[in-house]
């Protein structure tokens, strides 16, 4: 059952031992959220499978105590945050659980109890309107949390709406918190050489389409697969699709450029087309997206870029063509 932001909080407190569940490598946005959650109404923040690298610094720098790996079955009840697959979760068994969530699709939400979705680009925007609806105060180490979690589910306000920079200026103004504070703990994360080289061996795997001035991305690496399609998102694509295998299990993570998306390509929905396909898991936003499935990863980009390309070629309106690093410099020329 859909629930509004009032009755989200009136009915999480029923329960006295509440997770607040993030998905497997929780960024800034889940760890956030659950953070603000539970400052407010009490409980632990669970990360399933770790977090990445922005998170990490959060949680240390701010202080959150974090479980890793929990057992659901020792709480009462679980909010699952930012999540909007089960794979995410790495298949673990829940029994009564809710959603708060802000993807495109969120299949989690069909055996909720209840859940609390909204189309706004990050998890923290929904979770403000919950405090404000409570009459919760935001405290500094909260407001930095919420702030980074927008700044990063955004891409630095990449995909950010007026109602993204009217919750940012409400934030500020109710935790007291400085933009640059935010700025300055991100600058400081530190970069990992595993992930350099992942995103160095992705730039020179990449293969490329073009559909007019659209140019469509796709690599495969061992891993770091969302900051490797980020990446190539930022040397000049449009959109990217990066693949990591472990045995027959497929991650494929999306990236796509406003003008992408303008042009009709919707990132969440194509994964989720494509993952159902292969009876896996995939959503996410317009322009970042994901799935999991089990497969040929070579099958499954080539599927990726076949749907893109149609879905330009209907926008565009030009037959799409295989291109390759040779032809780049037949591109400047043009």
């Amino acid at each position: 059952m859909e629930v509004d932001e009032a009755e989200f909080f009136n009915r999480l407190l029923d329960y006295r031992n509440i997770l607040y569940l993030c998905h497997r490598n929780a960024d800034p946005d889940a760890v956030s959220s659950a953070f603000a959650l539970s400052e407010s109404i009490g409980g632990t923040i669970g990360l399933v499978d770790g977090c990445n690298r922005v998170a990490a610094v959060l949680i240390e720098r701010l202080g959150i105590e974090v479980v890793d790996k929990p057992n659901p079955a020792d709480y009462s009840f679980v909010v699952v945050v930012d999540t909007s697959t089960k794979a995410q979760l790495n298949d673990l068994e829940l029994t009564r659980y809710c959603v708060i969530d802000h993807h495109t699709t969120t299949a989690l939400t069909e055996n909720a109890e209840f859940y609390l979705h909204r189309n706004s680009t990050s998890t923290v925007e929904i979770v403000y309107d919950i405090l404000k609806a409570m009459g919760a105060p935001i405290n500094r180490r909260v407001g930095i949390g919420m702030l980074t979690g927008i700044v990063t589910d955004t891409g630095h306000f990449k995909h950010a709406s007026a109602d993204t920079f009217r919750t940012v200026s409400k934030i500020i103004g109710d935790s007291g918190v400085e933009y640059g504070e935010v700025l300055d703990l991100m600058a400081g994360t530190p970069q990992d050489i595993s992930m350099r080289i992942a995103i160095l061996k992705a730039a020179s795997r990449v293969e490329l389409d073009r559909v007019q001035d659209m140019l469509i991305a796709s690599s495969h690496v061992s891993s770091f697969g969302g900051s490797a399609s980020s990446m190539l998102i930022s040397i000049g694509a449009d959109i990217a699709f990066v693949g990591t295998a472990k045995g027959e299990n497929v991650r494929i993570s999306a990236r796509a450029k406003r003008d992408a998306v303008s042009a009709g390509v919707n990132l969440g929905q194509l994964m989720e087309d494509v993952s159902n396909e292969y009876s896996g898991t995939g959503g996410g936003h317009s322009g970042a997206a994901g799935i999991d499935v089990i497969g040929d990863m070579k099958e499954v980009l080539d599927k990726c870029r076949e749907r893109t390309k149609k879905i330009l070629e209907a926008s565009l309106g030009e037959t799409s063509k295989e291109t390759s690093f040779d032809d780049i410099k037949e591109f400047e020329n043009e």
